[in-house]
């Protein structure tokens, strides 16, 4: 039912085969078109997991080989979150983000999950998408324009998308895992996952905690939280990295607004949305909105890059163009006949039930007062309105995990995106079969921002070594010359939370 990226050349084929049947779980690897030096292949799993022999979907996997194959440990399965991120993406890139020990120690399997990017994608009409109302309701028509747009929407992606439409939630996807470690030959797996990645690599810990070898679980999210707390602590959270930001910039003289107020800029910024007046360099035909601007306050911390989002912020405030010009950011009106919607992953994993618009209105309310700057966080806000009255079937409840393997849980104290309170509550959770590591700087995902951040994920995928209870790294914490030191990261190329058509490289950055 997906395309797959790979090849054909039978002369190419190499296979890993699972134990079972003549064809069950089949991989047959080849080149992959995109990316020659990474093999592609897809692997067959049931759309319905309790109906094993009934319609299947095919599943888009990349692989790179481990680069000393006599140190080779196994295979390390990755996923870059979203959802909507592309695991096939995140194996192409790998060599620029994973360590060379990593590489050299796993053969690096990434996947695209089921209803996402080459694994069948979740797909509405275009027509139908693009009648979307403004995120922000400010009414109860408002509310009731957008419980019956939800509806409508919901019906039409199921309708392109067919069967699959009702089985993308994350406890799916973890049992597809498990037919993908199977079908690499592993006795348990190994795993690498970021963001919404760890929601799925917690689920693989409670379907299968005896087949959990490492889960490396970085920026968390927390499956526990009602709808009141998730927002809550999102806009808290953003909250907290904008006032980074601000702190940054009256200190530093490279900032593009150092010697301005940047919080009066951003409130003049923000009043020209709402009037209409504002407009993305290169987007003339229409004003941003007041959640488009909200969005630079996220992905400019993300990374973070907060000299970009300096510049960004002078540039819209009428100063000179920034050193870089990146896509209007936020959910807009898509190009084609199809839109793609990984929000209905999110929508079968979260009950975001909101019965009224009084309900409604007190959330953002409370979101205000934890966030007088950002308002709000707008990823969550974007998709709250496109869950209403969406079947939830992996409602949110406290992790079970009864493996004795313990998880690594990576979180930053700065994250706008996923909290460092999630990984922190889901650490409390797992009580003491999980290890919390601690980055004291700022954005979203750990791997890669310090040597002390990173190498400790590193000796627990490769030898099982646990960092010290405890554990916290400082910013400025070593600089091994293995680490691959990266430049300010703005994360447009694979927003998570919204419905980009197009592929996601990866979500190293939601």
């Amino acid at each position: 039912m997906a395309l797959s990226p790979a090849t054909t050349a039978a002369s190419a084929d190499t296979r890993d085969e699972a134990p079972g049947g003549a064809g069950k779980g089949r991989i047959t690897w080849a080149p992959c078109e995109e990316e020659p030096a990474a093999e592609c292949g897809t692997l067959a799993v049931p759309i319905d997991w309790s109906r094993p022999n009934g319609p299947t979907v095919d599943l888009a996997l990349a692989r790179r080989k481990a680069t000393d194959p006599a140190a080779r440990i196994g295979s390390l399965l990755i996923n870059p979150g979203g959802p909507g991120g592309s695991g096939v993406e995140f194996a192409y890139s790998a060599p620029g983000y994973f360590t060379e020990e990593i590489q050299r120690r796993f053969d690096l399997v990434g996947f695209d999950p089921r209803g996402v990017a080459r694994s069948h994608p979740v797909v509405c009409s275009a027509s139908v998408y693009n009648q979307m109302p403004y995120a922000i309701m400010k009414s109860q028509a408002d509310f009731d324009r957008w419980t019956a747009y939800a509806k409508r929407l919901r019906q039409d992606c199921r309708a392109r998308t067919g069967p699959l439409y009702d089985h993308v939630d994350s406890v799916d996807v973890a049992r597809d895992m498990d037919a993908i470690r199977a079908a690499l030959g592993e006795e348990k797996l190994t795993y690498y996952g970021v963001s919404y990645g760890t929601l799925i690599g917690q689920m693989y810990a409670e379907l299968f905690p005896h087949r959990v070898r490492a889960l490396a679980l970085d920026s968390n999210m927390d499956h526990s939280l009602g709808v009141k707390a998730f927002l809550d602590t999102e806009a808290a959270a953003v909250e907290d990295s904008f006032d980074e930001f601000a702190g940054w910039c009256d200190q530093e003289p490279n900032c593009a607004l150092h010697g301005q107020d940047v919080r009066v800029v951003w409130e003049r910024l923000l009043a020209k949305a709402r009037e209409g007046e504002l407009y993305y360099p290169g987007v003339p035909d229409r004003p941003m909105t007041e959640v488009q601007v909200l969005w630079q306050g996220v992905l400019g911390t993300e990374g973070p890059a907060w000299q970009l989002l300096s510049e960004m912020l002078r540039y819209l405030d009428g100063g000179p163009p920034s050193s870089w010009l990146p896509p209007l950011p936020g959910r807009g009106p898509v190009e084609g006949d199809v839109a793609q919607l990984p929000t209905a992953v999110l929508c079968e994993d979260y009950d975001l039930r909101v019965r009224n618009y009084k309900e409604y209105a007190a959330l953002l309310r409370s979101n205000a007062r934890v966030a007088p700057d950002m308002r709000l966080n707008p990823m969550p806000i974007e998709d709250l309105p496109v869950c209403l009255g969406h079947p939830t079937s992996n409602p949110q409840h406290r992790t079970r995990y009864t493996g004795s393997a313990p998880l690594l849980l990576g979180t930053s104290i700065h994250d706008p995106s996923t909290p460092y309170a999630w990984t922190a509550d889901v650490a409390r959770q797992l009580g003491p079969k999980a290890r919390l590591l601690t980055y004291e700087g700022w954005g979203h995902r750990i791997y890669g921002k310090e040597e002390c951040a990173t190498v400790p994920i590193d000796d627990y995928l490769i030898s099982l070594t646990l960092p010290p209870r405890g554990f916290r790294c400082p910013v400025g914490g070593g600089s091994e010359p293995g680490l691959k030191r990266r430049s300010e990261v703005w994360p447009t190329d694979g927003l998570p939370w919204a419905a980009v058509p197009r592929p996601v490289v990866s979500r190293t950055s939601g």
